[in-house]
């Protein structure tokens, strides 16, 4: 906590990061379970790039409940969450980018411009998320609590 921060302002911070968290976690399984239980829907409705493999959807959905399950874990262990988010931070900056790459791979073109847009955006929401929990936790590379 900074000098200027109150402890309402520290509380209500800790509230904001425990929500993304959740919904970050819960978005995550969510989405891995449907690629897991219905990957034709996945396929159809929210992935339709290239050829359906439901192989490699399947892959795929063991990194979303992965993700998912230690966003929810991080609610709970504050030791937890700087490493999540970078974590989180980097995959969604690359899944952003490789959405890019194929933006007009999409069927309909719509699909590919939204789900980049969209990841963009989480991507910069996450990295201030990590920004101001790096900052409130005082974690910084080489510093308190970043160095090995």
């Amino acid at each position: 906590m900074t000098g200027s921060q109150t402890s309402a302002e520290a509380g209500r911070g800790d509230g904001i990061l425990a929500v993304a968290l959740v919904v970050i976690g819960a978005y995550h399984l969510a989405l891995g379970a449907l690629m897991v239980l219905a990957p034709d829907t996945f396929f159809a409705e929210i992935g339709p790039f290239g050829t359906q493999n439901d192989h490699y959807i399947r892959d795929v959905a063991t990194y979303n409940l992965a993700a998912g399950a230690v966003a929810l874990v991080a609610v709970i262990r504050r030791s937890w969450r700087v490493p999540v988010l970078v974590f989180l931070v980097i995959q969604f900056a690359l899944h952003s980018v490789n959405h890019l790459v194929d933006i007009d791979e999409a069927v309909p073109s719509s699909v590919g411009v939204f789900d980049f847009v969209a990841l963009a955006v989480a991507t910069v929401l996450l990295a201030v998320l990590l920004a101001r929990t790096r900052e409130k936790e005082n974690v910084h590379p080489g510093g308190p609590g970043g160095g090995r």
